[in-house]
């Protein structure tokens, strides 16, 4: 399937969206105040030890101390063995043997910091290249488990010649397969040069100091979104442009040939209204063609998506009906879990089918549809109570915790007080008040609602509570309130 990427560059931030068929699947995007910090490598301060929990907290110069558990820990395999962090050692070693309070630790980001967790380490470090990934700490090469078994051997063969005695570990990516001998001693060079300044910094540098930053996204985007179906990937930016151009033809010649500087004169992202996609990729509904729908909900333990057929009449009958928009549902599930970057549990409840193969036919073209997106998927089938359940792996945060932030008014609940609510709320904290103190005056200051409700509907209620205290109850209107806030001022 052809694909597509543009990019769309300013100062503060990074867009690149990767197009297929006309339509957006996925969107990615670096804000220059808030890049990801996986791959970062970093000289770390042992700032707690948890022996109970096997793990310890590092402060690695973040907000919060990052995450350090004892199947992280690498230790030193015998020889021969194949490079492994302790989770495949036995027995493990506790992590109060191998760590202590105050240490300096060389450590790498695996996992960005979610909401309040975080950010995950291991001290087994690696560096990803073009077509390699380099464990300096290591000897051992190894090779993609997708490339085919037939293969492996005279890879792994052609690679332990070109790392000689020098040594070092490899691994030899996917896209590698058919790399020649040239491309991959530049690979081994850069990275041993990459790692020699790692390692320079580690020894000049004091603890809680970044020593190795990872790829720009504008240069991920050419490691790991660009394929063999990629037709054209589209900058916006000259400078970047030449930049990202350089950066090609030095790593990876063939994707330089993609590349262009979009010169139109509409923005980028209007080539297929992005902008607008993204827009609806923030909000609950989802609309389908048929006339049916979706309602996406995203909590903190899971992700529940709900189909429904909305206005849809089109076929013969009511089971026809429901198929074709659990089809239809099917597709834009798959390219809503990637438009939004969405992880870890889905509940997906398509609208109940009364049919075997009705059924079986919507589960494999569900299957069909997540075998197109580049992160890990996995379904089952559909439960008893006609729930299919997924997960998809975490990668990063998704769109809507990226680009928006609990409302103020109502805190993530989705839903705020009635106006007649907060008013009653506000006549029983006033009747409080009078019980604890003796004011001369009760002043309310609330939205412009509540204050109007409390001189309207109200007004009988408030001056009855005013009599009963013995006490004037003035009011005062404050536009910046939220309809829940109210302040009840003693005077």
């Amino acid at each position: 399937m052809q694909q597509d990427i543009l990019i769309n560059w300013s100062p503060q931030e990074t867009r690149v969206a990767v197009v297929e068929m006309g339509a957006v699947q996925e969107l990615h995007v670096e804000r220059s105040l808030e890049r990801g910090l996986v791959g970062n490598v970093y000289l770390g301060k042992v700032a707690r030890v948890l022996p109970g929990m096997q793990s310890a907290f590092i402060d690695i110069g973040l907000e919060r101390a990052a995450f350090l558990h004892v199947a992280d820990v690498w230790q030193r395999q015998p020889e021969g063995e194949p490079p492994q962090v302790a989770r495949g050692a036995q027995p493990l070693i506790p992590i109060e043997k191998q760590v202590f309070e105050g240490q300096a630790l060389m450590v790498q980001v695996v996992k960005d910091p979610i909401g309040t967790k975080g950010a995950r380490l291991s001290t087994q470090i690696s560096i990803a290249g073009r077509h390699l990934v380099f464990l300096p700490q290591d000897d051992h090469i190894g090779v993609s488990q997708k490339i085919p078994t037939d293969q492996r051997d005279a890879l792994r063969q052609r690679l332990q010649n070109l790392v000689g005695p020098q040594g070092g570990g490899f691994i030899l990516r996917t896209n590698a397969e058919d790399s020649s001998d040239t491309e991959l001693g530049e690979d081994i060079a850069y990275l041993r040069k990459t790692w020699a300044r790692i390692k320079d910094a580690s020894l000049r540098l004091p603890a809680k100091s970044l020593l190795h930053q990872d790829l720009t996204l504008l240069q991920r985007v050419l490691r790991d979104l660009v394929g063999e179906s990629t037709h054209t990937i589209r900058i916006d930016s000259k400078e970047q442009f030449e930049g990202l151009l350089s950066f090609a033809k030095e790593f990876m010649p063939s994707a330089a040939a993609r590349l262009q500087l979009y010169k139109g004169e509409r923005p980028i992202f209007d080539l297929y209204a992005i902008d607008e996609e993204v827009a609806k990729a923030l909000g609950r509904r989802v609309e389908l063609k048929s006339g049916g729908y979706l309602i996406v909900d995203q909590t903190e333990a899971l992700t529940t998506v709900d189909v429904n057929t909305g206005g849809y009449v089109g076929a013969r009958n009511f089971d026809d009906t429901i198929f074709k928009t659990n089809l239809e549902a099917a597709h834009a599930i798959a390219r809503q879990l990637r438009l939004r970057n969405l992880g870890g549990i889905i509940i997906v409840d398509f609208i109940d089918m009364a049919r075997e193969e009705h059924q079986n036919a919507v589960l494999d073209e569900f299957k069909k549809q997540l075998a197109r997106d580049r992160v890990k998927t996995m379904a089952g089938g559909f439960s008893q109570l006609g729930l299919l359940e997924m997960t998809r792996k975490r990668t990063r945060e998704s769109l809507s915790h990226m680009l928006c932030e609990p409302c103020p008014s109502c805190e993530g609940k989705g839903s705020v007080k009635t106006t007649r609510t907060v008013v009653y709320d506000i006549l029983r904290e006033i009747l409080r008040e009078a019980r604890q103190f003796n004011p001369k005056e009760f002043r309310v200051v609330a939205s412009p609602a509540v204050i109007e409700m409390l001189l309207d509907e109200e007004s009988q209620h408030l001056a009855a509570l005013s009599d009963f205290i013995a006490k004037p109850v003035s009011l005062q209107s404050e536009s910046a309130m939220g309809q829940e806030q109210y302040d009840i001022v003693l005077l």
